[in-house]
């Protein structure tokens, strides 16, 4: 029922634009929070960016004003635009629906422990 798959990754120098693309399955798409997650070399998985259902947004500082995440009902696709790339924003980054449901409130905190579900990944290599 939650299908992701990235496309979109890969090489460019630094200053360089990348767009993310996320295909997500309709269930996910509607029932969760949909985010973008990445992993460097010897890091662990952190939080990029997010979006709820209702539209908003939250992103991690580190990519505050570069980074912009849409989704776009029509596609059932997420996107992340990443603008401004510096070589430490080199990872493989991740699609990933998940959000904890409070009663009839979806909390979605910008963290890789709630969010359950992710895609295979893609690479962004950013060089110097």
């Amino acid at each position: 029922q939650v299908q992701l798959v990235e496309s979109g990754g890969g090489s460019v120098q630094a200053g360089g634009s990348l767009r993310l693309s996320c295909a997500a399955s309709v269930y996910a798409y509607n029932r969760y929070c949909l985010g973008w997650f990445r992993q460097g070399p010897g890091k662990e998985r952190e939080g990029v960016a997010l979006i709820k259902t209702d539209g908003s947004t939250t992103y991690a500082n580190s990519v505050k004003g570069r980074f912009s995440i849409s989704k776009d009902n029509a596609k059932v696709t997420l996107y992340l635009q990443m603008n401004s790339l510096k070589p430490e924003d080199t990872a493989m980054y991740y699609c990933a629906a998940g959000g904890e449901w409070i009663g009839a409130l979806l909390v979605c905190p910008l963290d890789r422990r709630s969010f359950n579900y992710s895609g295979q990944g893609t690479q962004v290599t950013v060089s110097s």
